[in-house]
């Protein structure tokens, strides 16, 4: 499990180990973790042109003494200090020690546009609001060199460490060396998209950090979470999903929904709706109901809404579905026919699965601030409610209606994934894991896991359709125990 902690609780664990070590000990370990990092990025230190963009405080510190290891290693290091006065004296002392040098701003440009690497440490974890106009022109030259490694201390500045929010101009790395824990602005977007590939340098604060506010699973736990079959095992045993979806304008919907279900481990599917001659054609060994969800027989999780439309039979497909005594997953159509109260009112657990514009109409926001807001967003719409919210995206995330339980942000996935009908075969597959059994969070977590790894193993780096990550769903599962 890769986990994300709030500010706050950063800065508490740091005193609580600082209190232990040393005076400075602390900012040693992690300018070692950087300096390393940094060398491995480059591949040499030896005749490296490193230029380190140094703030005020203990992330200009980290990047002055990270700089003077590499300067200690033969690269030729040169600080840029956007606030000379109040630049870290013990990291510029050891900096100019081992050979390394300052530049005033007004070179800065130039030096960055030669520069093999550059070290951004402007500004650290507390800041807010973007970058200020002194840095932002050293931003904007980093960004557009050609030739030089981007290298975040702790994240890009400029963006917000615990919500992803990127209110500003920001910096935008290639890579970024984080110490101790992740912290959340690096998981999640718009920031995480700034991040480039994170780096996490243990330096100790584990036994002191108090519970994350995110957790990303990686193979190993959803490995852990998947349910397999037994000897025992029968059809029933293993979930029986229905899927309520697809209408006579939007069959295809159905096929995909039906689809992702059957090869996200479902021991049966049954279909209520219109589109049964679809499903029928492609998986002939669904059970079709052409009546309404209440007649369709006994399943253990629905799943109801892809390309439903609004008619009265799709009103009332919704309506039967949250009357159930069984977890429900409700996605796209069926979304737009809720309501917080309806969804309160359920004795058995409910999880909608909006994309950015749809979590917009069910918050009342604009889009726009929805995708600026992610985390902000997600927690509002479990908040209002009471349901597990799954937030598709280039980062997916889930959130349980406890605002106790941390954010999950699942880490696989690719943007070939932005086709037609990709969340119907979401929505399949994680209905399927609600029918085994998996809570809402876990199921959501997994499902997500899964379309993803399985749209990475179709795509190659080139276009998918929804149903090639269908069919590659059975490979990703099986991936995950080889």
């Amino acid at each position: 499990m890769r986990y994300a902690h709030a500010v706050e609780t950063v800065r508490a664990a740091e005193g609580a180990l600082m209190a232990r070590l040393p005076e400075g000990a602390l900012m040693q370990r992690a300018a070692a973790g950087l300096a390393a990092a940094c060398r491995d990025l480059l591949g040499r230190s030896y005749g490296a042109r490193v230029v380190v963009l140094a703030g005020s405080g203990d992330n200009g510190g980290d990047a002055l003494y990270a700089g003077a290891r590499l300067a200690g290693r033969g690269a030729a290091v040169t600080a840029v200090l956007l606030a000379p006065e109040r630049a870290h004296r013990g990291g510029l002392a050891a900096l100019l020690a081992a050979g390394g040098r300052v530049a005033d701003e007004d070179r800065a440009a130039a030096l960055i546009g030669r520069a093999d690497l550059v070290l951004d440490g402007i500004v650290g974890i507390g800041g807010k609001g973007g970058l200020r106009p002194a840095a932002v022109p050293l931003a904007e030259a980093a960004r557009e060199s050609r030739a030089a490694v981007v290298v975040a201390v702790d994240l890009p500045s400029g963006v917000d460490a615990d919500t992803g929010e990127v209110l500003g101009d920001a910096v935008h790395a290639d890579a970024t060396v984080t110490f101790g824990t992740y912290k959340p602005g690096l998981l999640v977007d718009p920031a995480a998209t700034l991040a480039g590939a994170p780096r996490l340098i243990d330096i100790g604060l584990g036994p002191y950090l108090a519970d994350p506010q995110l957790e990303a699973l990686q193979n190993a736990d959803v490995a852990a979470l998947l349910p397999r079959p037994e000897g025992s095992s029968d059809k029933y045993r293993r979930g029986v999903v229905g899927i309520a979806a697809g209408s006579e304008r939007y069959p295809g919907a159905a096929v995909l929904a039906v689809s992702g279900a059957l090869r996200g481990g479902a021991g049966a599917v049954r279909y209520a709706g219109p589109g049964g001659d679809a499903v029928l054609a492609r998986h002939p060994e669904v059970l079709v109901s052409a009546g309404a969800p209440a007649g369709a027989g006994r399943v253990q999780a629905w799943v109801v809404g892809p390309g439903l439309g609004d008619s009265a039979d799709a009103r009332r497909a919704v309506a039967d579905v949250l009357a159930s005594s069984v977890p429900v997953l409700v996605d796209a159509d069926g979304l737009r026919l809720l309501s917080p109260e309806a969804v309160r009112g359920r004795d058995a657990p409910t999880l909608l699965t909006p994309h950015a514009g749809e979590a917009a109409a069910l918050l009342g926001r604009s889009r726009e601030e929805v995708e600026a807001r992610r985390l902000d967003a997600v927690r509002g719409l479990a908040a209002r409610y009471g349901a597990t919210v799954l937030l598709k995206g280039a980062t997916t995330l889930v959130a349980a209606p406890s605002p106790r339980t941390a954010v999950r942000v699942n880490p696989t996935g690719t943007p070939w994934l932005a086709t037609a009908g990709s969340g119907d075969v979401l929505s399949g597959v994680t209905g399927s894991l609600l029918a085994a059994g998996l809570s809402p969070l876990d199921a959501a977590s997994c499902g997500a896991y899964l379309h993803g790894l399985a749209a990475r193993l179709s795509a190659h780096g080139a276009p998918v359709s929804a149903l090639d990550v269908a069919e590659a769903l059975p490979t990703a599962w099986g991936s995950l125990f080889s």
